[in-house]
């Protein structure tokens, strides 16, 4: 079975897909940690003052970890790999405060896993989640007597299996949610939003390693004359039609996205213009030669651009917009690369 995303992965999904949000949502991981440090701080202070030296070290550790941490994500908005240091780091804390204060800060516990369930994914929040009332039993079987350690251990085994279950339903919604955010109802291929993510990506990757790519921009020529005669159930027929013929011949590294009424985006991850030309050249091709409509020839004219340097996403999409513009006002049925 697939493994499940964490709460933190679709808060990553909400900053990678709308940099301008700034809801209490898109700052949930920040929150966790100043919320973290915060309630450590007055423990530390009062171990200080009684002479705890030791214990009122580690608080201070788990204090600056916690402040480090949320500045690290909420300056970088790397959230996968922030959130499993987070997590081992919140279970280290109260590993280290029970066996060094004692056994009644085995209580600690309960809000620790209930924030690990959400900060990674469910089975490695569940992994986490044994390992911690493992090391933490022998501490509690020599300070507690048995019912007690029996309440606590039976009570943290209940909590994190609602934890577990909570999580992996919520999370299967969510999945189901983005996927919707993300896919365009008629052919299954990806939407505009979809799309404005992934060049994003690519942009960032091109800054960062120099990885070229190349797109192309696909608009059905005279459409609408399809849908006047023949109607929009073999419109749309033609459209998923179409989308089958262009997921067939692509690789499984690219993407398919359809962003308007019969316009399409193939993006070629390592791929030169002129490899993405002849792509875009065997797609009309192919399209050319099926008989998608009784009658009625149905072609595709093309605009193909590869990334520049320093280009963002718009002006990369602009420019294959401009070379599809050039190909339609060269006769249609024919394949244009960006200048």
């Amino acid at each position: 079975m697939k493994d499940l995303h964490s709460g933190l992965d679709a808060w990553r999904y909400l900053i990678a897909s709308d940099s301008e949000r700034r809801s209490v949502d898109s700052y949930l991981p920040v929150i966790l940690s100043v919320v973290g440090a915060l309630s450590v701080l007055p423990f530390m202070a009062l171990r200080y003052m009684q002479g705890a030296w030791v214990a009122a070290i580690v608080d201070a550790v788990i204090v600056v970890g916690f402040i480090a941490l949320g500045t690290y994500v909420f300056r970088t908005r790397r959230v996968q790999a922030a959130s499993i240091v987070i997590s081992c780091f919140c279970i280290a804390g109260v590993i280290s405060t029970v066996y060094i204060v004692g056994a009644q800060q085995v209580y600690w516990v309960y809000p620790t896993l209930m924030a690990v369930f959400y900060l990674v994914r469910p089975r490695v929040a569940l992994v986490l989640a044994i390992t911690t009332v493992a090391v933490l039993i022998p501490k509690m079987n020599e300070d507690m007597d048995l019912k007690t350690m029996t309440t606590v251990l039976i009570t943290t085994v209940v909590m994190s299996s609602f934890a577990f279950a909570f999580s992996r339903i919520t999370n299967r919604q969510r999945e189901r949610l983005m996927q919707l955010a993300t896919k365009d109802p008629l052919t299954g291929v990806g939407n505009r939003r979809g799309l404005d993510v992934k060049l994003k990506d690519i942009v960032n990757n091109h800054k960062r390693s120099g990885m070229i790519a190349s797109m192309l921009l696909l608009d059905l020529d005279h459409f609408k004359k399809v849908n006047d005669a023949h109607g929009h159930a073999v419109g749309d027929q033609t459209l998923k039609r179409v989308t089958e013929i262009i997921n067939l011949r692509i690789r499984v590294t690219d993407s398919l996205y359809r962003i308007g009424g019969e316009e399409f985006v193939v993006v070629l991850e390592g791929q030169d213009a002129m490899h993405a030309k002849h792509l875009a050249e065997q797609l009309r091709t192919l399209i050319q030669a099926n008989e998608l409509v009784p009658d009625q020839p149905v072609t595709i004219s093309t605009g193909v651009a590869e990334i520049a340097q320093d280009e963002t996403a718009s002006s990369w999409l602009g420019r294959a917009d401009g070379a599809l513009y050039r190909a339609k006002h060269a006769g249609r049925n024919t394949t244009s690369i960006a200048e």
